[in-house]
């Protein structure tokens, strides 16, 4: 049996405007094309068999066992987001020939006169919300293609949510159409429309503050920096050596046991921007100081859990990294919360100041199946006496990483 070529052509905004005289020939001499309604309608005159999309299983038979000469039309550039992903995933590629449009996101773009080269671009259509909001926090501007559940309402509850409700955002209905229109607001301003927006829209996200944070290092922020109880900080050194310890990755879930400052938290942050970050913490006036933290900073993907671990940890996702930097008198609960929870290959990092910490933290973590290892850091800073310099010691601090079943 003879295979014919697919030819997969994209629909400009408006119409099929934009083709050369090839992309319309093949249309023309096609015997059947499949496509959404509204793109089967452009062609009112095709002489050939029209078929709706339906299941893509269905489609994918079709192609499969027919030899005739097929056209698929798909909106803007069918590479983008589009039907192409399945189709080369499923047929030969030599049989697919690709005719891209100006894509919708594209067409957003030069609408609202902006630049969209430094832009990222998500989909939400059939997705899950917090993979792409993951995405659009790490970035400094982001278009989105929603869907009837993930809505621009969604998408802005749970920027407000992370507190990274910094953006311009613009959202663009109707393109293309006679009633296309585009809504200049805010993030908070997504949940305040006098009306539903059209399920055909793109969100558009520019970020509106410029924070001033090149002084500050990504790693090694002065401890005076962050508003905090002097004793409820993990000191400068000491949250080198345990972000080392945490081998963090950009794409991680954290879980911040402990928060206190939130230093921890605001400098994983900076090393994993497309991670998600759980502080956890019960302490009023702790709370207070992570969040003046969190706004100093401009953290973006850090989110504040109140509340006393283990039961604060319930609603979470699962970790890939634990930080524990206080317990409240809970370690061991923690720790089997921990111990039913953590993904394959994760970590687990604990400080303890005291012997009996530690040795307790080493007992439980081995209890429970882990491989333990403590570094005791002693750190010694210069101070001036007269005109002398001295060292002056600190409390020694233990770090202690643990990872499940390693031997």
């Amino acid at each position: 049996m003879t295979q014919q070529k697919i030819y997969l052509v994209g629909a400009g905004i408006t119409g099929w405007e934009g083709f050369g005289s090839k992309a319309l020939e093949i249309i023309g001499t096609a015997e059947v094309m499949i496509g959404h309604q509204r793109h089967l309608d452009c062609f009112p005159d095709f002489a050939g068999e029209k078929m709706p999309f339906g299941e893509l299983s269905d489609i994918l038979d079709f192609l499969k066992k027919t030899e005739k000469r097929v056209a698929i039309l798909a909106s803007g550039d069918p590479t983008f987001f589009g039907v192409s992903r399945f189709l080369l995933r499923n047929l030969a590629k030599e049989r697919i020939e690709i005719f891209p449009n100006v894509t919708s996101m594209q067409y957003a773009f030069a609408r609202i006169k902006e630049p969209w080269d430094d832009s990222i671009f998500v989909s939400v259509h059939g997705r899950g919300l917090q993979p792409a909001v993951d995405k659009i926090v790490a970035a400094e501007k982001a278009c989105v293609l929603t869907d009837k559940n993930n809505t621009p309402a969604a998408i802005a509850a749970e920027l407000i949510e992370r507190g990274a409700e910094g953006y311009e955002a613009w959202l663009c209905e109707d393109l293309g159409l006679p009633g296309e229109k585009f809504t200049k607001t805010s993030v908070r301003g997504l949940l305040e429309l006098p009306l539903q927006p059209s399920g055909l829209n793109i969100l558009i996200l520019i970020r509106t503050y410029a924070p001033n944070l090149t002084h500050y290092p990504l790693i090694g922020i002065d401890d005076e920096e962050f508003q905090t109880s002097k004793k409820l900080i993990t000191k400068q050194e000491v949250r080198a050596v345990t972000l080392a310890k945490l081998q963090l990755q950009d794409d991680l879930v954290l879980w911040d046991v402990g928060a206190g400052s939130g230093s921890v938290s605001i400098e994983a942050s900076n090393l994993m921007p497309n991670g998600r970050i759980f502080a956890v913490e019960q302490n009023a006036q702790c709370l207070a100081f992570i969040r003046e933290n969190l706004k100093k900073f401009t953290t973006r993907n850090v989110k504040l859990v109140e509340g006393e671990a283990p039961d604060a940890l319930d609603e979470l996702p699962d970790p890939d990294r634990v930080f524990i930097g206080g317990s409240g008198g809970h370690l061991e609960e923690i720790i089997i919360a921990v111990d039913g929870r953590l993904k394959p290959e994760g970590v687990v990092v604990l400080n303890a100041v005291t012997l009996d910490t530690l040795t307790k933290s080493v007992e439980f973590l081995e209890d429970h199946g882990f491989t333990t290892e403590a570094a005791c850091v002693n750190i010694a800073k210069t101070r001036n006496l007269t005109e002398y310099k001295m060292f002056e010691a600190q409390n020694p601090v233990y770090v202690i990483t643990a990872r499940k079943g390693n031997e």
